[in-house]
């Protein structure tokens, strides 16, 4: 709470500033109110063409389309300055003069087996490797962790064989054992040469970690430590956040996930029952692709620069042909919405299960439909979601969907001993995806995240075999009950959803 107090009072001033420039241009502008509302009325009328005519999100246009015909004028003025894409340009230069994403070639062998063995899975791959930038890749070896604590012994030993460089990049970053555990090779490795990275997102760490504290005590140990897109004063950046998760050794092995770098994602502290989550470590030519989104990233709010010679740093790797792989990352600058394409694309495609994993669940119209018509055509579509909550306002939200979904054949899990933070899915004997991706609004649209689709890779049966295990610890839900009252709350969180 102290931190909050503190940063509030930081961003004050740019608050009150902002508050008196705003009063003396209607104290200005009084005597003409009649005319400048109804001009403002015209450009009302013209945000709310604007917005139906826009490529997005149902849901997300009719919550702003509410908005605006409910408050005409302030409406506007949130919509430009929260609800308009055009507000990530800061952002957009600041990555696009930073273009190290977008250097890497397919492995053409691997993308030709896959079109010989599922042309209707090749055009999808495909579409999301050029929409993002990144290759498909033949996997080499990749390790499948149950839980944040089996996780954090060999992201330690990892850290101990550093030689060249250690990027680090997590939304959450607090004090603690797991914390701790990893600064005390961060700062022996620093001392030997070995480059250290450390960047973390601003207002996910806002309770956790600071620049004044924690960050200062990384750079008096050799540490850099950067946070992104940092909360200096309201502007309309600060929705996109930086959800994204990974931890990368010399180009050599990566780590990725749900977990954060805090003791409830290893189950040393107890706040919501059990912490499930999950986590996998890549090794092998895969890896640049983690290197290079936090590369991008770091030189895009880093003093310092990274270059290409951390990408020339390959220690003698395994050999190995595990399926086929391909990691990339999600941006609320594109207009694709990788992920959540992906999503609809592989429930379209699904013929036996569909199963995910997923905190929330709060899909837009798109999404909703491609489960529903998975489900009525047959296909055993689950998902798991949480018991115990974290935040219990998103969990009423993710229940309003329950309906829907139940009604149409989808099977939802709540998981007994505590909170689901895992986010994954399972298509058929094929496919699997894990990354940080939660299933809504927010995490598919506005935030920064990572995810990684693996075909007939081995790592998708430890997954089967995780899921399986989890179902048994579950309670099925059954359908809500009908009512009057529930269906108006259900309707009004779901309009809300896309805020939250």
């Amino acid at each position: 709470m102290y931190r909050i107090i503190r940063r509030v009072l930081i961003i004050l001033p740019a608050i009150a500033l902002e508050a008196l420039w705003i009063w003396l241009i209607l104290s200005l502008a009084r005597p003409l109110s009649g005319a400048i509302n109804a001009l403002l009325l015209v450009f009302s009328v013209i945000f709310v063409l604007f917005i139906v005519m826009k490529r997005d999100e149902d849901s997300y246009k009719i919550l702003w389309l509410i908005v605006i015909l409910c408050a005409p004028v302030p409406g506007a003025l949130l919509y430009l300055l929260f609800g308009n894409r055009r507000t990530t340009r800061p952002l957009r230069r600041r990555l696009d003069a930073n273009p190290l994403a977008v250097a890497q070639q397919s492995d053409c062998e691997a993308l030709s087996r896959l079109q010989e063995e599922e042309p209707r899975l090749a055009q999808t791959v495909s579409l999301l490797s050029r929409t993002t930038g990144f290759p498909v890749y033949r996997n080499v070896r990749t390790k499948y962790y149950r839980l944040g604590e089996e996780a954090l012994g060999d992201m330690l030993s990892a850290l101990e064989e550093a030689r060249s460089f250690i990027f680090i990049e997590y939304f959450i970053i607090e004090s603690g054992f797991m914390w701790d555990s990893i600064v005390s090779i961060l700062e022996r490795k620093a001392e030997e040469g070995v480059k250290v990275r450390v960047l973390y997102d601003d207002l996910g760490s806002i309770t956790t970690f600071s620049v004044v504290e924690e960050a200062s005590r990384l750079w008096d140990k050799g540490i850099e430590c950067v946070p992104f897109n940092p909360l200096v004063f309201v502007k309309g950046t600060v929705n996109y956040r930086d959800h994204r998760k990974m931890l990368i050794v010399d180009n050599r092995v990566a780590f990725s996930g749900g977990i954060n770098l805090a003791d409830e994602y290893i189950n040393r502290k107890v706040k919501f029952g059990h912490w499930k989550d999950i986590a996998f470590r890549i090794e092998g030519p895969a890896v640049e692709s983690f290197t290079r989104m936090f590369m991008q990233f770091w030189n895009a709010f880093a003093r310092s620069r990274l270059d290409e010679s951390c990408l020339s740093f390959h220690a003698d790797g395994p050999k190995g042909d595990d399926g086929l792989v391909i990691s990339w990352y999600d941006s609320p600058l594109s207009p694709h919405a990788s992920s959540n394409g992906l999503y609809v694309e592989l429930l379209g495609q699904a013929v036996e299960r569909a199963w995910f994993y997923t905190p929330y669940l709060m899909p837009g119209e798109k999404l909703l439909d491609a489960f529903q018509r998975a489900a009525e055509r047959g296909v055993d579509v689950r998902i798991i979601m949480p018991g115990i909550p974290d935040k219990k306002i998103i969990w009423r939200m993710s229940k309003s969907f329950y309906a829907s979904l139940i009604s149409s054949g989808v099977r939802i899990y709540e998981y007994g001993p505590g909170f689901v933070h895992a986010k994954a899915s399972i298509i058929d004997d094929r496919i699997c995806t894990i990354g940080t991706v939660n299933l809504d609004y927010r995490s598919l649209f506005l935030h920064f995240e990572n995810n990684s689709l693996f075909y007939r890779a081995s790592v998708m049966d430890d997954l089967v075999k995780d899921y399986e295990e989890t179902l048994s610890q579950c309670t099925e839900i059954a359908m809500p009950p009908r009512g009057l009252l529930r269906w108006f709350i259900d309707g009004v969180l779901r309009i809300v959803a896309p805020l939250c």
